[in-house]
Order: structure tokens, then sequence, then C-alpha cells
């Protein structure tokens, strides 16, 4: 448990923090969000003692943590930013393992941990424990610097943006990925965004700051439900539903999803997936109308016995047009585990994708919008 009491910070006569007062129960995602300078990322960095409070108390299960020794407490605590800072010289097992050797962790013990921790987001150890950092990317190295993060077992993980360099996709699988884990290890999680979807989509607790002090902390559902203040009104913004909300497939659908035109290389369309973090591209013909799409499974299996992309592009990916009922696409995409659905132009060009996180808004909107019907 995290308990903050009556904390405050300054800076010459700039008051950075106010008498904060919270407390976060064991196993809870907390997400710190407000506007910039609001004091989120100075609050977080107290826990770990990268800062310290100039009056009030941080306590880490009961004890002071100015009272504990700095580093020991940081290999306490996993600690992920959005600069990833892997090592380039290490190979991604000995990143993963930099606090267990530190903590004297056996060798063998080390490998055990990287490679179940690999594994819970499908990275296999046999093919990645072994590479480096710019042999990945820049998707797949976040996850490795979350995994570093929880390489310990440490109760309590802090997260700085750690997405906020990702492409919208990468970054959305990203977010499934540690709420999965999150729960699944049971940590405790406190995570700076400035990205109000983000902070309905990972979070237990929103604790909502403005200029040091608390502005609303409580769960998604009540802060959707009554916002303490038009400030946080106005950051939930969109999320909150005129009475008759729209649901067409372009109001929900993310536009300029990566695609490629049918006259591009294997090779090439293989490292656009893996500096994307992506494996699927929608592929398009020289009048750049719909044709399929392109998976990275075709490229393992046949990549290497074709002259061109085209034999590996397939039908299978649900389309559905602009105009259409969203719903329809939701419905879909609940039935058939498929990760999106392609939205396209009359004229069979590509408007964007549906993607579960789309859906997921469609479900809100009905429902609430139902709800406010006469």
């Amino acid at each position: 448990m995290i308990q903050f009491e009556h904390v405050s910070k300054s800076y010459g006569r700039s008051e950075i923090l106010h008498d904060l007062s919270f407390t976060v129960p064991d196993g809870r995602f907390l997400v710190l969000i407000g506007p910039s300078g609001c004091g989120k990322t100075t609050t977080m960095k107290m826990i770990n003692r990268l800062l310290d409070p100039d009056s009030g108390r941080i306590l880490l299960d009961g004890q002071d943590v100015s009272a504990m020794n700095p580093v020991e407490l940081r290999r306490r605590i996993g600690y992920v930013i959005q600069q990833i800072g892997l090592f380039p010289n290490m190979t991604i097992e000995q990143n993963i393992c930099v606090v267990p050797r530190l903590l004297k962790y056996e060798k063998s013990k080390c490998g055990e941990i990287a490679r179940e921790l690999l594994e819970l987001v499908g990275l296999p150890y046999d093919q990645y424990a072994r590479k480096y950092p710019n042999e990945l990317s820049g998707g797949q190295q976040q996850r490795i610097g979350v995994l570093r993060a929880l390489a310990a077992s440490p109760p309590v993980v802090l997260m700085d943006e750690p997405f906020g360099a990702l492409d919208p996709m990468t970054r959305e699988t990203l977010q499934d990925e540690v709420k999965k884990l999150q729960k699944k290890l049971r940590k405790t999680i406190v995570f700076v965004t400035h990205d109000m979807s983000e902070a309905l989509r990972l979070a237990d607790i929103i604790l909502f700051m403005n200029g040091g002090r608390i502005e609303q902390m409580a769960p998604p559902e009540q802060m959707l439900e009554q916002p303490a203040s038009d400030l946080v009104r106005s950051f939930l913004g969109k999320h909150k539903l005129a009475e008759s909300a729209p649901i067409r497939a372009e109001d929900f659908m993310r536009k300029n999803p990566y695609r490629v035109s049918m006259d591009r290389g294997v090779l090439e369309c293989a490292e656009l997936m893996a500096r994307s973090g992506v494996d699927t591209l929608l592929v398009t013909d020289e009048d750049d109308r719909y044709l399929g799409v392109l998976p990275i499974r075709n490229i393992r299996l046949y990549g290497r016995s074709v002259d061109s992309i085209v034999p590996l592009i397939t039908k299978e990916m649900h389309t559905v047009r602009t105009g259409d009922d969203a719903r329809g696409a939701m419905e879909y995409l609940m039935s058939s585990g498929d990760s999106y659905v392609v939205v396209l132009n009359g004229d069979d060009t590509v408007a964007g994708i549906i993607t579960k996180n789309s859906m997921a808004r469609v479900v809100a909107d009905t429902l609430w919008g139902e709800a406010q019907q006469p």
C-alpha cells in the first residue's frame, strides 16, 4: 500500500505540490493525469525517492520511504519511462535481468525469469533472448522495458508516460498487455499520462491533478458520471456523450492505418511491420483501392518463394463501408476474435479501421444513449 500524508514540494517560490494526501491499495492500477505542470510526474518520482518532499510523509507498506536507503528502495520498485533506456550492449535477456543480477540471483534463476516474462508478452525466449535492442521494433523494445521493471517481482511499478512515443495501434496493444500483466501478477502500478483515453482504458483509480492539488480521485465510471469540476469535464471531453451520439462506422474508426501498395517488396513490408510493431498491413492497388491484407504469417510461410506480395494477400479481413452502422462492426468483432475491421469508402479506397477500442466506445455510446431516451 502507498500512502501520501500531507505532502508538499516547492522549487524556490513555486509550489509544485500542495498538501497531497491519498492512499493506493495493494494491487490497484492508479493513473495520475492532469494538465502540463500539474505535478503528476513529481508525485510519482517521490515514491522511489528520485525526489523528496519538503514536508509530509510517503509510506510504502507502512514504512516511511525517507528512512529507506534510496538505492535499495529503487531495487524494490519497478520503473518504466518513455525513453525505455535499454542497454544497447546487452542482450534482451541481460537487459531484463539487470535488477535480479544486482540482487545476486543465480544465473539459472535469471534465465527462468527472462523465459517466463518473455512468454507472457508473446516474445518466445529462444527467438528473442539473445537479440540486442537495435534488432527489435519500438513496441518490442518498450515491452522489454516493462519486463525489466517486473523482473525482480517488485510489489510496486512506476510508469512515466511509457507509451507516448508509440504509434496508436502499438500503444493500444501494449496498454492491453500491461493491464493483463498487472491483473495476473497483482502488482500496484502508478502510471502517469496526459491522455484521458489511456487513463480510462487502464485505471482502477484515476487521480486528476491541477496546480499541485488533487482535483478529483475516483474510479473511471464515477469520474465519467460525476466529474468534480469543469476542468475534469473538459479533459473527459469526447468521452462524455451528446444525447444522440452518432454510430456510423466513420465516427469510430482510426484513420491512416498502416498500408502499402501492391508493388512493394516482401522484405520491405516485413521491415515496415517490424518497425511499426504491427502484424498485418492493408494492401491497395495502383488506384489506391483496397485489395486485402498482408499478414506476417504469410510472409513467414511463403515469403521466400514469391517475387511480390500479391500472392500473399488475403481477403479474410472483414470490411464495412462508410455510412454503415458501427454496431455491425462491433457485433462482428465481439463474435469473431479479429482485432479490427477495415472501413472502405464508396470507391473501395481505405477510409480507416475500427479496432476493439473503437468497439468499446460504441458500446458505451449505445448504453448511455439508450439511458437518455425518454
